[in-house]
């Protein structure tokens, strides 16, 4: 199985994804929210769009990172589940309900991001709007282009 198009080997394409990468390496290297978090809420809305690269790719990174398995089982059952923080669980479901905008037609609840807003600052908040408005534009990418999953090596991007 092959991707319909390589982005990285596509000029037109690399001017214009560089950008969003370099908006993601912005994020992750300034962020005061925790890595793990933002790993969570990446894995969450690539389960939700269907992304199998970005899923495998963010499973493997937060592995390497130190994630437990019983964590990443877990995300796509994360209401059900006891082992994620109230500011993670904040966290997923903002990605949730940023990720599923057509099923609301408000958007994110005030319920949501009040919650989410207990939990984490101004700058944090802007920091998880722009991981989820990032990683829902990297899924529609890669599933435009059936960018098949499995092969990811940790690092291997960065």
């Amino acid at each position: 199985m092959n991707a319909r198009l390589d982005m990285f080997a596509n000029p037109t394409a690399l001017k214009a994804w560089k950008h969003v990468i370099a908006a993601g390496k912005v994020i992750e290297e300034g962020s005061s929210v925790p890595a793990a978090t933002l790993e969570l809420v990446k894995i969450r809305a690539s389960q939700i769009n269907g992304c199998g690269y970005c899923v495998d790719m963010h499973t493997k990174d937060a592995t390497v990172a130190g994630e437990t398995p019983i964590r990443l089982h877990l995300v796509a059952v994360w209401r059900e589940a006891t082992v994620f923080t109230d500011a993670e669980r904040a966290a997923l479901e903002l990605a949730e309900q940023g990720t599923r905008l057509a099923d609301s037609a408000g958007g994110v609840t005030d319920e949501v991001w009040d919650n989410a807003a207990k939990h984490y600052d101004n700058d944090q908040l802007a920091d998880l709007v722009s991981v989820i408005a990032l990683i829902n534009a990297f899924n529609r990418g890669n599933a435009i282009i059936r960018q098949p999953a499995g092969s990811y090596r940790p690092g291997q991007h960065g």
